[in-house]
């Protein structure tokens, strides 16, 4: 049997339980169109960064950031009503960058494939 820390379990579940909170429970406009990518929570579980993205967009827009921040309480309020934790982790929010960097790489792969298309006639 394979052996997984408790923390990636206890964050897997948090990511889980925020993204349907922001999907139905928040009423900020701002927020809809985010996608939570991940959740990193220390081995403690004092500490969880959340990763997100905004959908259609490849920068972190500050206004965004400042909504996540906000609703830090209420998500942390919620969070300890839907999980038995001795302590609710403090919940960082950080934009993932992943997304943009793979839709870097894909549009310089694209410029080399055109490149070598064109060489070839």
């Amino acid at each position: 049997m394979m052996n997984i820390k408790r923390s990636t379990r206890v964050a897997d579940v948090i990511m889980a339980d925020i993204s349907d909170i922001l999907l139905r429970e928040i009423r900020d406009p701002r927020i809809k169109s985010v996608t939570i990518t991940g959740v990193k929570l220390t081995d403690d579980l004092r500490l969880a960064k959340v990763y997100y993205v905004e959908m259609g967009k490849d920068t972190c827009d500050p206004q965004l950031k400042t909504a996540l921040e906000k609703a830090t309480g209420f998500l942390k309020r919620e969070l300890g009503k839907r999980l038995k934790l001795r302590y609710m982790p403090d919940i960082i929010f950080m934009f993932d960058e992943s997304f943009t960097y793979g839709s870097r790489i894909d549009r310089l792969l694209a410029e080399i494939q055109n490149t070598d298309e064109s060489h070839v006639e």
